[in-house]
Protein backbone atom coordinates (compact mmCIF):
# COMPACT_ATOMS: atom_id res chain seq x y z
CA UNK A 1 0.00 0.00 0.00
CA UNK A 2 3.04 2.26 -0.19
CA UNK A 3 1.64 3.93 -3.32
CA UNK A 4 -1.91 4.27 -2.05
CA UNK A 5 -1.75 8.08 -2.14
CA UNK A 6 -1.46 7.84 -5.93
CA UNK A 7 -4.86 6.12 -6.03
CA UNK A 8 -6.93 8.77 -4.26
CA UNK A 9 -8.86 11.49 -6.13
CA UNK A 10 -7.21 14.74 -7.19
CA UNK A 11 -9.24 16.80 -4.70
CA UNK A 12 -7.93 14.72 -1.79
CA UNK A 13 -4.33 15.11 -2.94
CA UNK A 14 -4.85 18.85 -3.47
CA UNK A 15 -6.22 19.23 0.06
CA UNK A 16 -3.13 17.51 1.46
CA UNK A 17 -0.66 19.38 -0.75
CA UNK A 18 2.24 20.49 1.41
CA UNK A 19 0.75 18.95 4.54
CA UNK A 20 1.37 15.76 6.45
CA UNK A 21 -1.58 13.37 6.70
CA UNK A 22 -2.22 12.53 10.36
CA UNK A 23 -5.14 10.10 10.38
CA UNK A 24 -7.34 7.95 8.14
CA UNK A 25 -10.95 7.12 9.02
CA UNK A 26 -11.93 3.73 7.57
CA UNK A 27 -15.73 3.81 7.43
CA UNK A 28 -18.83 1.99 6.21
CA UNK A 29 -22.53 2.84 6.41
CA UNK A 30 -24.71 0.68 8.67
CA UNK A 31 -28.43 0.02 8.07
CA UNK A 32 -29.33 3.48 9.41
CA UNK A 33 -26.66 5.21 7.33
CA UNK A 34 -24.48 5.89 10.38
CA UNK A 35 -20.72 5.91 9.74
CA UNK A 36 -19.04 3.02 11.53
CA UNK A 37 -15.45 1.84 11.37
CA UNK A 38 -12.01 2.64 12.74
CA UNK A 39 -9.65 5.58 12.76
CA UNK A 40 -5.93 4.92 12.60
CA UNK A 41 -2.68 6.84 12.18
CA UNK A 42 -1.84 7.39 8.54
CA UNK A 43 1.46 5.52 8.94
CA UNK A 44 -0.36 2.40 10.15
CA UNK A 45 -2.98 2.65 7.39
CA UNK A 46 -0.20 2.69 4.78
CA UNK A 47 1.01 -0.72 6.04
CA UNK A 48 -2.43 -2.34 6.46
CA UNK A 49 -4.15 -3.41 3.23
CA UNK A 50 -7.37 -4.38 5.01
CA UNK A 51 -9.03 -4.45 8.40
CA UNK A 52 -11.89 -6.25 10.05
CA UNK A 53 -15.27 -5.46 11.58
CA UNK A 54 -17.89 -7.91 12.91
CA UNK A 55 -20.88 -8.43 10.65
CA UNK A 56 -23.11 -7.68 13.64
CA UNK A 57 -22.85 -3.95 12.89
CA UNK A 58 -25.72 -4.58 10.46
CA UNK A 59 -27.84 -6.04 13.28
CA UNK A 60 -27.71 -2.94 15.47
CA UNK A 61 -30.84 -0.83 15.86
CA UNK A 62 -31.00 2.96 16.06
CA UNK A 63 -31.47 2.58 19.84
CA UNK A 64 -28.40 0.38 20.28
CA UNK A 65 -30.15 -2.98 20.60
CA UNK A 66 -29.16 -6.02 18.54
CA UNK A 67 -31.43 -8.08 16.32
CA UNK A 68 -30.94 -11.84 16.20
CA UNK A 69 -29.28 -13.40 13.17
CA UNK A 70 -29.72 -17.16 13.28
CA UNK A 71 -28.31 -19.77 15.60
CA UNK A 72 -24.67 -18.65 15.30
CA UNK A 73 -25.33 -14.95 15.85
CA UNK A 74 -23.18 -14.91 19.00
CA UNK A 75 -20.09 -15.72 16.93
CA UNK A 76 -20.09 -12.29 15.21
CA UNK A 77 -17.74 -13.34 12.38
CA UNK A 78 -15.47 -10.68 10.95
CA UNK A 79 -15.97 -9.03 7.59
CA UNK A 80 -12.95 -8.09 5.48
CA UNK A 81 -12.88 -4.40 4.64
CA UNK A 82 -10.71 -3.02 1.86
CA UNK A 83 -10.45 0.67 0.96
CA UNK A 84 -12.35 2.01 -2.04
CA UNK A 85 -9.69 4.63 -2.78
CA UNK A 86 -11.91 6.52 -5.24
CA UNK A 87 -14.07 7.55 -2.24
CA UNK A 88 -11.20 9.15 -0.28
CA UNK A 89 -11.91 12.72 0.75
CA UNK A 90 -11.03 15.26 3.40
CA UNK A 91 -12.61 15.45 6.83
CA UNK A 92 -12.10 19.23 6.99
CA UNK A 93 -13.79 19.77 10.38
CA UNK A 94 -11.19 17.76 12.29
CA UNK A 95 -8.40 19.32 14.32
CA UNK A 96 -5.69 17.49 12.36
CA UNK A 97 -5.27 16.48 8.72
CA UNK A 98 -7.63 13.56 8.24
CA UNK A 99 -8.92 11.59 5.26
CA UNK A 100 -12.08 9.48 5.33
CA UNK A 101 -12.34 6.46 3.04
CA UNK A 102 -15.39 4.27 2.44
CA UNK A 103 -14.49 0.58 2.42
CA UNK A 104 -15.78 -2.38 0.44
CA UNK A 105 -17.11 -5.27 2.55
CA UNK A 106 -16.60 -8.95 1.84
CA UNK A 107 -17.03 -12.11 3.90
CA UNK A 108 -14.12 -14.45 4.57
CA UNK A 109 -14.67 -16.26 1.26
CA UNK A 110 -14.33 -12.99 -0.63
CA UNK A 111 -18.03 -12.70 -1.51
CA UNK A 112 -19.75 -9.31 -1.00
CA UNK A 113 -21.51 -8.99 2.35
CA UNK A 114 -25.17 -9.16 1.31
CA UNK A 115 -26.46 -7.18 4.30
CA UNK A 116 -24.20 -4.15 3.70
CA UNK A 117 -26.30 -1.28 2.27
CA UNK A 118 -23.64 -0.20 -0.22
CA UNK A 119 -23.48 -3.77 -1.55
CA UNK A 120 -27.27 -3.89 -1.83
CA UNK A 121 -27.17 -0.84 -4.10
CA UNK A 122 -24.27 -2.30 -6.11
CA UNK A 123 -26.29 -5.49 -6.60
CA UNK A 124 -29.24 -3.55 -8.05
CA UNK A 125 -26.99 -1.48 -10.33
CA UNK A 126 -25.32 -4.68 -11.57
CA UNK A 127 -28.74 -6.06 -12.54
CA UNK A 128 -29.24 -3.01 -14.76
CA UNK A 129 -25.76 -3.43 -16.25
CA UNK A 130 -26.48 -7.08 -17.07
CA UNK A 131 -29.39 -5.87 -19.24
CA UNK A 132 -27.24 -3.31 -21.07
CA UNK A 133 -28.62 -0.38 -19.05
CA UNK A 134 -26.93 2.26 -16.94
CA UNK A 135 -29.16 3.81 -14.25
CA UNK A 136 -28.69 7.52 -13.56
CA UNK A 137 -29.99 9.31 -10.47
CA UNK A 138 -30.08 12.88 -9.15
CA UNK A 139 -31.01 13.20 -5.46
CA UNK A 140 -32.37 16.22 -3.64
CA UNK A 141 -31.60 16.61 0.06
CA UNK A 142 -33.93 18.42 2.47
CA UNK A 143 -32.99 19.01 6.10
CA UNK A 144 -33.62 21.36 8.99
CA UNK A 145 -31.25 23.59 10.90
CA UNK A 146 -32.60 23.69 14.46
CA UNK A 147 -31.67 25.14 17.82
CA UNK A 148 -29.60 22.89 20.07
CA UNK A 149 -31.93 20.43 21.75
CA UNK A 150 -30.35 18.51 24.62
CA UNK A 151 -33.67 17.51 26.25
CA UNK A 152 -35.57 14.98 24.10
CA UNK A 153 -38.79 15.76 26.00
CA UNK A 154 -38.85 19.32 24.63
CA UNK A 155 -40.12 20.17 21.14
CA UNK A 156 -37.56 21.05 18.48
CA UNK A 157 -37.32 24.78 17.64
CA UNK A 158 -35.95 26.65 14.62
CA UNK A 159 -32.50 28.19 15.03
CA UNK A 160 -31.81 31.79 16.00
CA UNK A 161 -30.81 33.73 12.90
CA UNK A 162 -28.41 36.62 12.54
CA UNK A 163 -31.32 39.03 13.04
CA UNK A 164 -31.80 37.68 16.56
CA UNK A 165 -35.13 36.11 15.59
CA UNK A 166 -35.95 32.47 15.00
CA UNK A 167 -36.36 31.33 11.42
CA UNK A 168 -39.91 31.69 10.09
CA UNK A 169 -41.77 29.10 8.05
CA UNK A 170 -43.48 29.46 4.68
CA UNK A 171 -40.49 31.34 3.25
CA UNK A 172 -39.72 28.98 0.36
CA UNK A 173 -37.03 30.25 -2.02
CA UNK A 174 -36.40 33.35 0.12
CA UNK A 175 -32.78 34.50 -0.17
CA UNK A 176 -33.01 36.55 3.02
CA UNK A 177 -34.17 33.43 4.88
CA UNK A 178 -31.05 31.58 3.72
CA UNK A 179 -28.92 34.56 4.77
CA UNK A 180 -30.27 34.23 8.33
CA UNK A 181 -28.01 31.22 8.83
CA UNK A 182 -25.38 32.19 6.27
CA UNK A 183 -22.37 31.03 8.33
CA UNK A 184 -23.64 27.44 8.25
CA UNK A 185 -24.20 27.62 4.49
CA UNK A 186 -20.74 29.12 3.99
CA UNK A 187 -19.16 26.26 5.95
CA UNK A 188 -21.13 23.71 3.92
CA UNK A 189 -19.77 25.24 0.69
CA UNK A 190 -16.21 25.36 2.06
CA UNK A 191 -16.32 21.81 3.38
CA UNK A 192 -17.86 20.54 0.13
CA UNK A 193 -15.05 22.12 -1.89
CA UNK A 194 -12.40 20.53 0.34
CA UNK A 195 -14.16 17.16 0.04
CA UNK A 196 -14.59 17.31 -3.73
CA UNK A 197 -18.38 17.31 -3.44
CA UNK A 198 -20.32 19.22 -6.07
CA UNK A 199 -23.42 21.17 -5.04
CA UNK A 200 -25.93 22.02 -7.76
CA UNK A 201 -27.71 24.57 -5.59
CA UNK A 202 -28.95 25.46 -2.10
CA UNK A 203 -32.33 27.03 -1.39
CA UNK A 204 -34.73 27.79 1.44
CA UNK A 205 -37.56 25.26 1.67
CA UNK A 206 -41.02 25.83 3.16
CA UNK A 207 -40.30 24.94 6.79
CA UNK A 208 -38.74 27.10 9.50
CA UNK A 209 -35.00 26.63 9.04
CA UNK A 210 -35.54 24.05 6.30
CA UNK A 211 -32.92 23.88 3.54
CA UNK A 212 -32.81 21.99 0.25
CA UNK A 213 -29.51 20.96 -1.33
CA UNK A 214 -29.51 19.64 -4.89
CA UNK A 215 -26.87 17.30 -6.35
CA UNK A 216 -25.98 16.79 -9.98
CA UNK A 217 -27.04 13.60 -11.76
CA UNK A 218 -24.73 10.62 -11.99
CA UNK A 219 -23.88 7.07 -10.95
CA UNK A 220 -26.15 5.76 -8.16
CA UNK A 221 -23.35 4.36 -5.96
CA UNK A 222 -21.26 7.51 -6.27
CA UNK A 223 -24.25 9.73 -5.46
CA UNK A 224 -25.18 7.59 -2.46
CA UNK A 225 -21.58 7.89 -1.24
CA UNK A 226 -21.87 11.65 -1.56
CA UNK A 227 -25.13 11.83 0.40
CA UNK A 228 -23.55 9.65 3.09
CA UNK A 229 -20.66 12.13 3.27
CA UNK A 230 -22.92 15.18 3.00
CA UNK A 231 -25.09 14.18 5.96
CA UNK A 232 -22.06 13.79 8.18
CA UNK A 233 -20.50 17.03 6.94
CA UNK A 234 -23.67 19.13 7.27
CA UNK A 235 -24.06 18.04 10.89
CA UNK A 236 -20.50 19.19 11.57
CA UNK A 237 -21.05 22.54 9.82
CA UNK A 238 -24.17 23.17 11.94
CA UNK A 239 -22.39 22.34 15.20
CA UNK A 240 -19.73 24.90 14.35
CA UNK A 241 -22.50 27.56 14.41
CA UNK A 242 -24.00 26.26 17.66
CA UNK A 243 -27.04 24.59 16.10
CA UNK A 244 -28.04 21.13 14.91
CA UNK A 245 -28.74 19.81 11.43
CA UNK A 246 -31.40 17.12 11.46
CA UNK A 247 -32.46 14.73 8.72
CA UNK A 248 -35.52 13.49 10.59
CA UNK A 249 -38.48 13.16 8.27
CA UNK A 250 -40.68 15.33 10.53
CA UNK A 251 -38.72 17.11 13.29
CA UNK A 252 -41.12 20.02 13.95
CA UNK A 253 -44.86 19.76 14.47
CA UNK A 254 -46.98 21.70 11.94
CA UNK A 255 -44.01 22.18 9.60
CA UNK A 256 -43.38 20.30 6.34
CA UNK A 257 -41.29 17.13 6.44
CA UNK A 258 -37.92 16.57 4.78
CA UNK A 259 -37.74 14.42 1.66
CA UNK A 260 -34.99 12.88 -0.43
CA UNK A 261 -36.52 13.18 -3.88
CA UNK A 262 -34.79 10.87 -6.38
CA UNK A 263 -34.75 11.63 -10.11
CA UNK A 264 -34.24 8.58 -12.35
CA UNK A 265 -33.31 7.98 -15.93
CA UNK A 266 -31.79 4.95 -17.67
CA UNK A 267 -29.18 5.02 -20.42
CA UNK A 268 -28.57 2.34 -23.05
CA UNK A 269 -24.95 1.31 -22.49
CA UNK A 270 -24.27 0.60 -26.16
CA UNK A 271 -25.68 3.84 -27.60
CA UNK A 272 -25.47 6.24 -24.67
CA UNK A 273 -29.09 7.28 -25.26
CA UNK A 274 -31.78 7.76 -22.63
CA UNK A 275 -34.13 4.77 -23.08
CA UNK A 276 -37.09 6.89 -21.89
CA UNK A 277 -37.23 8.69 -25.27
CA UNK A 278 -36.92 7.58 -28.90
CA UNK A 279 -34.99 9.17 -31.78
CA UNK A 280 -37.74 11.76 -32.19
CA UNK A 281 -37.74 12.70 -28.50
CA UNK A 282 -41.04 10.94 -27.83
CA UNK A 283 -41.65 8.89 -24.68
CA UNK A 284 -40.99 5.17 -25.11
CA UNK A 285 -42.75 2.11 -23.68
CA UNK A 286 -39.72 1.70 -21.37
CA UNK A 287 -40.53 5.08 -19.81
CA UNK A 288 -44.06 3.93 -18.98
CA UNK A 289 -42.87 0.51 -17.80
CA UNK A 290 -40.45 2.17 -15.35
CA UNK A 291 -43.36 4.16 -13.90
CA UNK A 292 -45.53 1.04 -13.86
CA UNK A 293 -42.90 -0.82 -11.86
CA UNK A 294 -42.71 1.98 -9.36
CA UNK A 295 -46.48 2.15 -8.95
CA UNK A 296 -46.66 -1.62 -8.50
CA UNK A 297 -43.72 -2.18 -6.17
CA UNK A 298 -43.17 1.05 -4.22
CA UNK A 299 -45.66 0.06 -1.47
CA UNK A 300 -43.48 -3.00 -0.86
CA UNK A 301 -40.32 -0.93 -0.26
CA UNK A 302 -41.77 1.94 1.77
CA UNK A 303 -40.10 0.33 4.79
CA UNK A 304 -36.78 1.33 3.18
CA UNK A 305 -37.89 4.78 2.00
CA UNK A 306 -39.62 5.58 5.32
CA UNK A 307 -37.64 3.52 7.85
CA UNK A 308 -38.81 4.93 11.21
CA UNK A 309 -42.08 5.60 13.01
CA UNK A 310 -41.46 9.33 12.58
CA UNK A 311 -41.18 8.87 8.80
CA UNK A 312 -44.93 8.42 8.44
CA UNK A 313 -45.68 11.78 10.07
CA UNK A 314 -44.38 13.34 6.85
CA UNK A 315 -47.16 11.85 4.72
CA UNK A 316 -49.81 14.46 5.47
CA UNK A 317 -52.48 15.54 3.01
CA UNK A 318 -51.87 19.03 1.52
CA UNK A 319 -48.56 19.32 3.39
CA UNK A 320 -45.90 19.26 0.63
CA UNK A 321 -45.54 15.47 0.76
CA UNK A 322 -47.12 12.80 -1.45
CA UNK A 323 -49.64 10.36 -0.02
CA UNK A 324 -50.26 8.48 -3.26
CA UNK A 325 -48.61 6.62 -6.13
CA UNK A 326 -50.17 8.62 -8.96
CA UNK A 327 -47.91 9.93 -11.70
CA UNK A 328 -48.18 13.18 -13.57
CA UNK A 329 -46.22 15.67 -15.63
CA UNK A 330 -45.00 18.71 -13.67
CA UNK A 331 -47.44 17.86 -10.87
CA UNK A 332 -46.04 18.11 -7.34
CA UNK A 333 -49.13 16.56 -5.75
CA UNK A 334 -48.29 13.17 -7.27
CA UNK A 335 -45.92 10.66 -5.69
CA UNK A 336 -44.25 10.18 -9.10
CA UNK A 337 -43.56 13.37 -11.04
CA UNK A 338 -42.22 13.82 -14.56
CA UNK A 339 -40.37 17.16 -14.49
CA UNK A 340 -40.24 19.59 -17.39
CA UNK A 341 -37.05 18.81 -19.32
CA UNK A 342 -35.40 18.48 -22.68
CA UNK A 343 -36.04 15.05 -24.28
CA UNK A 344 -32.53 13.74 -23.51
CA UNK A 345 -33.09 14.56 -19.82
CA UNK A 346 -36.47 12.79 -19.58
CA UNK A 347 -36.72 11.38 -16.07
CA UNK A 348 -39.04 10.22 -13.31
CA UNK A 349 -38.91 11.83 -9.87
CA UNK A 350 -39.76 9.63 -6.88
CA UNK A 351 -41.10 12.02 -4.22
CA UNK A 352 -41.90 9.31 -1.66
CA UNK A 353 -38.49 8.81 -0.01
CA UNK A 354 -37.77 10.63 3.24
CA UNK A 355 -34.43 12.24 4.07
CA UNK A 356 -34.16 9.92 7.06
CA UNK A 357 -33.63 6.90 4.82
CA UNK A 358 -30.23 5.33 4.27
CA UNK A 359 -29.22 6.80 0.87
CA UNK A 360 -27.86 3.48 -0.39
CA UNK A 361 -31.06 1.65 0.52
CA UNK A 362 -33.43 4.42 -0.61
CA UNK A 363 -31.85 4.60 -4.06
CA UNK A 364 -31.58 0.81 -4.29
CA UNK A 365 -35.25 0.35 -3.41
CA UNK A 366 -36.40 2.96 -5.91
CA UNK A 367 -34.25 1.53 -8.71
CA UNK A 368 -35.44 -1.99 -7.87
CA UNK A 369 -39.05 -0.99 -8.49
CA UNK A 370 -38.22 0.60 -11.84
CA UNK A 371 -36.10 -2.40 -12.81
CA UNK A 372 -38.97 -4.83 -12.23
CA UNK A 373 -41.21 -2.57 -14.29
CA UNK A 374 -38.75 -2.60 -17.20
CA UNK A 375 -38.12 -6.35 -17.08
CA UNK A 376 -41.78 -7.33 -16.66
CA UNK A 377 -43.12 -4.56 -18.93
CA UNK A 378 -45.59 -3.32 -16.31
CA UNK A 379 -48.07 -0.76 -17.61
CA UNK A 380 -48.79 2.22 -15.33
CA UNK A 381 -52.15 3.66 -14.41
CA UNK A 382 -53.28 6.59 -16.56
CA UNK A 383 -51.55 9.90 -15.94
CA UNK A 384 -53.16 11.93 -13.13
CA UNK A 385 -53.89 15.50 -14.20
CA UNK A 386 -55.62 17.05 -11.18
CA UNK A 387 -54.91 17.48 -7.49
CA UNK A 388 -53.61 14.07 -6.48
CA UNK A 389 -54.35 14.77 -2.82
CA UNK A 390 -57.90 13.93 -3.81
CA UNK A 391 -56.73 10.51 -5.00
CA UNK A 392 -56.93 7.38 -2.87
CA UNK A 393 -53.95 7.02 -0.59
CA UNK A 394 -51.66 4.32 -1.93
CA UNK A 395 -48.85 3.93 0.56
CA UNK A 396 -48.65 2.38 4.05
CA UNK A 397 -49.49 4.70 6.90
CA UNK A 398 -47.23 3.22 9.59
CA UNK A 399 -44.03 1.20 9.87
CA UNK A 400 -45.61 -2.08 10.93
CA UNK A 401 -47.84 -2.15 7.84
CA UNK A 402 -44.86 -1.27 5.63
CA UNK A 403 -42.80 -4.12 7.09
CA UNK A 404 -45.66 -6.57 6.47
CA UNK A 405 -45.67 -5.60 2.79
CA UNK A 406 -41.87 -5.77 2.60
CA UNK A 407 -41.79 -9.28 4.05
CA UNK A 408 -44.28 -10.53 1.46
CA UNK A 409 -42.56 -8.96 -1.59
CA UNK A 410 -40.73 -11.98 -3.02
CA UNK A 411 -39.82 -10.31 -6.33
CA UNK A 412 -38.20 -7.43 -4.44
CA UNK A 413 -36.38 -9.92 -2.19
CA UNK A 414 -34.64 -11.46 -5.21
CA UNK A 415 -33.50 -8.05 -6.43
CA UNK A 416 -32.18 -6.79 -3.06
CA UNK A 417 -31.15 -10.24 -1.65
CA UNK A 418 -33.20 -12.36 0.78
CA UNK A 419 -30.49 -12.26 3.48
CA UNK A 420 -30.61 -8.47 3.52
CA UNK A 421 -34.42 -8.48 3.71
CA UNK A 422 -34.35 -10.86 6.68
CA UNK A 423 -31.84 -8.81 8.69
CA UNK A 424 -33.40 -5.46 7.82
CA UNK A 425 -36.87 -6.64 8.83
CA UNK A 426 -35.60 -8.04 12.14
CA UNK A 427 -33.87 -4.76 12.99
CA UNK A 428 -36.90 -2.64 12.11
CA UNK A 429 -39.31 -4.91 14.04
CA UNK A 430 -37.09 -4.51 17.09
CA UNK A 431 -37.05 -0.71 16.70
CA UNK A 432 -40.82 -0.61 16.29
CA UNK A 433 -41.38 -2.72 19.40
CA UNK A 434 -39.09 -0.40 21.37
CA UNK A 435 -41.17 2.58 20.22
CA UNK A 436 -44.39 0.91 21.39
CA UNK A 437 -43.02 0.86 24.94
CA UNK A 438 -42.79 4.68 25.05
CA UNK A 439 -45.67 6.68 26.56
CA UNK A 440 -45.95 10.03 24.73
CA UNK A 441 -46.84 13.47 26.17
CA UNK A 442 -50.06 13.38 24.10
CA UNK A 443 -51.18 10.22 25.91
CA UNK A 444 -50.44 11.70 29.33
CA UNK A 445 -52.17 14.96 28.48
CA UNK A 446 -55.39 13.55 27.04
CA UNK A 447 -55.76 10.14 28.64
CA UNK A 448 -54.31 10.36 32.16
CA UNK A 449 -57.41 11.94 33.76
CA UNK A 450 -60.02 11.65 31.03
CA UNK A 451 -60.53 7.95 30.34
Amino acid sequence: MSDWMDRIPDHARAWLDGRRLDEVECIVADLSGIARGKAMPAAKFAKQPRFYLPNSIFQQTITGDWAENGDAAFLEPDMILTPAFETACAAPWTADWTLQIIHDMADQTGAPVTTAPRNVLKRVVDLYHARGWKPVVAPEMEFYLVARNTDPSKPVEPPMGRSGRRAAGRQAYSMSAVDEYGPVIDDIYDYAEAMGLEIDGILQEGGSGQVELNLRHGDPVKLADEIFYFKRMIREAALRSDCYATFMAKPIQDEPGSAMHIHHSVVDTATGRNIFVDDKGMETPAFLHFIGGMQTHLPEVIALLAPYVNSYRRYVRDFAAPINLEWGRDNRTTGLRVPVSEPEAKRVENRIAGMDCNPYLGIAASLACGYLGLVNKIEPAPQFTGDAYDSAEGIPTHLSEALDLFEEATAIHEVLHPDFVRIYTAVKRLEYNAFLQVISPWEREHLLLNV
